[in-house]
């Protein structure tokens, strides 16, 4: 039986794929994918099986970050297509039966927007500049930055405002993305404005950028980067709400989503969203509250090593957070932000407490160890495939990024002059930022850009190596991650019941075994040791995501899933 969902409820149990569109497919040829590749794409995302997609930003850019530096945030880019293409793709899509989630990006805007553009001009103390945060520098002459803050992407977290009148903004991230002020009432407003205009076009929600990070308190005095550095990692590690950090997870934010869950509600059925909310366990839920944002990313499991334990934890404690406020669980092995999960299995593990507690600096931290040439690249991609079959099998949705369907490994083949991150230009090549993430998909293995584009290179570099994982090359190998994927999609659907698991504890007290049922008489094992198990008595394999299973043995770092007999 295949267990329905109200359409007001589709999320709460969907498969969710993250396209980026710049490395998604290259219709035109200029070695940038635009919405016209997408579109011509969607046969293949009809066939992975997936119940929605969410975009990347595709708004005009500078693409200072990957276009994360917003322009005009109700536009498209020239070099991704125009709102007409935005249209034939998202008709195209829920012909297929596939929804249409966009990224929004309210903690900053780009340099070019128009509203910083003005800010600059207007000079000090003026109204367009009240809509960002300047301070004045310190010093005789103004020329040192207001406060000692560190990027998240390096270097200061201030410019100088470029009119000579002794001021700087303040950016969170890049010098090309301004933060803006979200106690000023325009801003409120236009991004109300913004919400209406996607969601009057036809899509279905909306993934937050810094869900964390909109609401501040930039009254002096601030603290010192040693301060606001210590108070961050104890607020996050420990969950202290009695810690309240001037720019960072404020409960006044809670009061910008009330008010955007009032316009989601106006529509039939409501707008979702999710919040990327890098926040402690105790916090998250606020974020995905119905009358907030809905849903927050279970980030925490990106922090678990290979073993059985850490993820029965990470696994009931996001369990217990979602009933406690009627939501659904949102699992992500990767993004665009992060280490493909099919490398990061493959490092050794790294002891908990010496974890980063953002994804910009876990993606930091893992990259530099990713260049041991002693990782474990087949060890890595089963371990992935287990994972993956295993985040499918739990209560709530699961998101995938573009090309963890076909295993791809992190790229690190790429050059100093080919890097794009500002994290890398911002601290001088000593991070190497997400690049390696965000690489152009492999289609056609003897194609050029492997069927990518058939005009100029990839934006990015594609290695010789992902022939290998085109499209068309495990298109036909039944045993490929890609066919895994399908198969446990698909499977999906016809078992998925309500959100409901029940822990199963084995006879043979196995530490390395994780066990559990879903409604309905299916389970799951997971088999995290290196050597094979019994399938249970009376049960009979459905899907694997490891090599075909002899003798009824489970082999080690499998997942199986199985019903009754």
């Amino acid at each position: 039986m295949v267990y329905l969902l109200p359409d007001a409820d589709w999320w709460r149990q969907a498969v969710i794929y993250q396209i980026y569109p710049r490395s998604f497919a290259d219709a035109n040829g200029d070695g940038i994918g635009d919405l016209k590749g997408i579109t011509s794409r969607v046969p293949y995302l009809k066939q992975l099986g997936v119940d929605a997609v969410w975009l990347s930003p595709f708004y005009p850019s500078a693409l200072k970050d990957g276009g994360y530096d917003v322009a005009d945030y109700r536009d498209v880019d020239p070099k991704i297509g125009t709102l007409e293409d935005f249209n034939e793709m998202s008709a195209t899509l829920k012909q297929a039966g596939i929804k249409v989630m966009v990224d929004i990006v309210p903690n900053h805007s780009s340099d070019d927007h128009e509203w910083f553009q003005a800010a600059v001009k207007a000079g000090k103390g003026s109204a367009e500049r009240a809509r960002y945060i300047f301070r004045d520098g310190l010093g005789e002459n103004k020329d040192q930055p207001p406060t000692d803050w560190l990027s998240i992407f390096g270097g200061s977290a201030w410019s100088p405002s470029g009119s000579d009148d002794g001021q700087w903004y303040f950016h969170w991230f890049d010098s090309s993305q301004p933060d803006f002020n979200w106690e000023h009432s325009d801003v409120k407003e236009d991004f109300l404005k913004t919400l209406k205009f996607w969601g009057d076009r036809g899509v279905s929600g909306f993934r937050i950028d810094v869900a964390h990070g909109l609401a501040k308190d930039m009254s002096e005095p601030l603290p010192n980067w040693e301060t606001l550095d210590k108070l961050t990692t104890r607020k996050l590690q420990n969950g202290n709400a009695e810690l309240v950090h001037p720019i960072y997870d404020r409960d006044e934010v809670h009061e910008i989503y009330q008010s955007w869950r009032k316009l989601f509600n106006q529509y039939n059925p409501p707008l979702m969203a999710v919040a990327e909310a890098w926040v402690a366990p105790d916090r998250k839920g606020l974020y995905a509250s119905s009358d907030g944002l809905g849903q927050a990313f279970s980030f925490d499991i990106l922090l678990c090593n290979f073993h059985k334990e850490e993820y029965e934890e990470c696994i009931n404690r996001s369990l217990a957070a979602a009933r406690e406020i009627k939501s659904s669980n949102t699992w992500v092995l990767s993004n665009h932000d992060v280490m493909r999960h099919a490398s990061r299995f493959g490092l050794p593990d790294v002891p908990n407490e010496n974890l980063p507690v953002s994804q910009v600096a876990l993606n930091v931290f893992l990259q530099n160890k990713l260049q041991d040439p002693k990782v474990d690249v087949e060890g890595g991609l089963r371990r992935a495939r287990a994972m993956t079959m295993m985040i499918l099998a739990l209560p709530g949705s699961t998101y995938i990024y573009q090309g963890e369907e076909l295993g791809l490994q992190e790229v690190v083949e790429i050059s100093p002059e080919e890097r794009q991150d500002p994290i890398f230009r911002r601290t001088e090549g000593h991070d190497i930022g997400r690049d390696g993430c965000r690489v152009p998909l492999p289609w056609v293995s003897n194609e050029k850009n492997f069927g990518y584009g058939s005009g100029k290179s990839a934006h990015l570099p594609q290695p010789d190596w992902m022939s290998q994982y085109a499209v068309d090359v495990e298109d036909r190998d039944p045993s490929s991650t890609l066919n895994v994927y399908r198969k446990a999609l698909e499977l999906r659907k016809e078992l998925q019941g309500p959100e409901e698991l029940e822990w199963i504890k084995n006879d043979d007290a196995n530490s390395d075994i994780l066990h559990f049922k879903r409604p309905g008489g299916w389970e799951v094992v997971v088999n995290f040791g290196k050597t094979e198990i019994n399938i249970p008595a009376g049960q009979v394999l459905l899907n694997s995501s490891g090599k075909a299973l002899e003798n009824d043995k489970i082999p080690g770092e499998t997942t199986v899933w199985l019903k009754n007999e």
